[in-house]
């Protein structure tokens, strides 16, 4: 099994209800962050799908452009990122103590 193919697997179990052309978004940001390069596979899987989520389906951005710290920004956004997290049937949360990007 290659590298796609095991943070696949790993993704499907993660969000099984996450879309096809999510899927390979995520596959795709987990491949080609530098900080997830090394990462067991369902951690990458993970930390990338945490990331799409928070960019593509919150605020997150908005708030950074606007002036808060990421903190703040990340605060903010967590039930908008959970709910899109329960979405795809992930049945893990982030939560305020963890600090899930690389």
């Amino acid at each position: 099994m290659n590298r796609r193919e095991a943070v696949a697997a790993a993704l499907a179990q993660a969000a099984p209800r996450l879309p096809d052309f999510e899927t390979e978004a995520v596959i795709d940001r987990a491949l080609a962050s530098p900080g997830l390069r090394n990462a067991r596979p369902d951690n990458a899987a993970w930390l990338a799908l945490v990331a799409y989520a928070r960019h593509v389906f919150t605020e997150y951005d908005d708030l950074l452009a606007e002036g808060y710290d990421r903190d703040s920004a990340r605060h903010f956004v967590l039930d908008d990122l959970n709910a899109a997290l329960a979405a795809w049937g992930s049945r893990r949360r982030v939560s305020e103590e963890e600090d899930e990007a690389p």
